[in-house]
């Protein structure tokens, strides 16, 4: 091929998640290599994408998605299908998932024949209760004619529960963006959110079982009795899924806490400008969750100077040396909350953007080459 390959990059929605976030860098990274990508989602918002990416993007009006999640996932596909069926919207050599929805989108465009074929990459495996859900995450996994994980535990996995090769493409932080240099924004955000110069424990990703913050906020309960001054602070939580009996859950140990719960303080999701300064103001990010695929936002912590606590269970242990990090039994809030007070103290050595200096965006781009350049070549056969 004489021009250099074009790629359509496919999000689930326009919200700040992890597998959002990693698309968007992802496609900036492709295209600053002169590759050009384009990264799609539904818009249900109307709001576009959290910032404003480097590369170009395509999003596109859907109705509010139903309560239900079968047929909210349901809609989203048909919305992909439908958005795609249009000739003009397909001129693309390769197609490139992230998740469920735009992988199931990309499987029936292929049976349509509308599409040759797509990469697939999973970030993690959700563990759904509803037959049908799982069935439709099992088909956007097992009919990709590529696949792609961001970290080896999930090759490790794919290859365990689907008899399944895939290539680790990895993660990466944007180092200039996150970093420990200090300017105005992280005064403004102080003064917007009530932060003082007390210690802010820092979770990112809102209130979610896989995310263990119920264990997380036990854990703080522990640290306030010798460290009363400290605030927890719960970011994001933007998420397709319903998460409102886990919720309901949270919230009842949290008004078990009495007048301590009024120093823990959810903020919703944050505008992608503030998390450089969320984390800056952080003095810990404590990272606890019981799965993730990679854990995009410890990288960016790292970043930008802040010490991380994390499970000490894959994907962290794969990627994290013993002293880049704060380790955990992600099951035990007096392990969190030991490994949190560790973080506190001064003795702690902050290595941060060293870590994080070893994870560029770049070589992430070029581990996708291959997979992009094996598609092509079966489209043009």
């Amino acid at each position: 091929m004489s021009r250099p390959l074009r790629i359509a990059m496919l999000a689930h929605s326009t919200n700040p998640r992890g597998g959002v976030a990693h698309a968007m860098h992802l496609c900036e990274a492709l295209d600053a290599g002169g590759l050009p990508a384009t990264l799609h989602a539904p818009d249900a918002s109307g709001r576009g994408f959290s910032r404003a990416p480097k590369c170009e993007t395509v999003t596109f009006p859907v109705q509010p998605a139903p309560r239900d999640t079968h047929a909210m996932v349901e809609q989203r596909i048909d919305d992909y299908v439908n958005w795609f069926r249009r000739p003009e919207n397909r001129r693309f050599d390769v197609y490139h998932a992230h998740d469920g929805i735009s992988g199931n989108a990309l499987a029936s465009l292929k049976d349509e024949g509308l599409i040759p074929g797509f990469c697939r990459t999973v970030h993690h495996v959700d563990d759904f209760v509803d037959a049908r859900l799982v069935r439709l995450q099992q088909r956007s996994i097992v009919t990709a004619d590529a696949l792609m994980v961001v970290s080896e535990e999930w090759r490790r996995r794919l290859k365990k529960d689907f008899g399944l090769s895939a290539r680790v493409g990895g993660n990466g932080v944007d180092s200039v963006r996150f970093s420990p240099r200090r300017d105005a924004s992280d005064a403004a955000l102080a003064d917007r959110l009530g932060l003082g110069k007390d210690p802010v424990l820092l979770c990112v990703g809102g209130v979610e079982a896989r995310k263990n913050t119920i264990r997380i906020l036990q854990a703080y309960a522990e640290i306030a009795r010798t460290v009363p001054e400290a605030r927890l602070v719960i970011a994001g939580g933007a998420s397709l899924l319903d998460h409102r009996d886990y919720g309901a859950a949270f919230h009842e140990a949290l008004q078990a806490l009495g007048a301590r719960a009024a120093s823990v303080l959810i903020t919703g999701p944050v505008d992608d400008a503030e998390m450089p300064a969320l984390y800056r103001l952080a003095s810990a990010l404590v990272f606890a969750s019981v799965k993730e695929g990679f854990g995009l936002c410890v990288l960016e912590a790292l970043a930008s100077g802040t010490p991380v606590v994390v499970s000490r269970m894959a994907p962290f242990v794969d990627y994290l040396g013993p002293e880049d990090a704060l380790w955990c039994d992600p099951y035990d809030p007096d392990s969190i909350a030991a490994a949190t007070r560790a973080a506190l103290s001064a003795n702690f050595r902050k290595c941060g953007p060293e870590v994080a200096a070893r994870f560029p965006w770049g070589p992430v781009a070029e581990r996708h080459l291959p997979t992009y350049a094996a598609l092509a070549e079966n489209v043009n056969a």
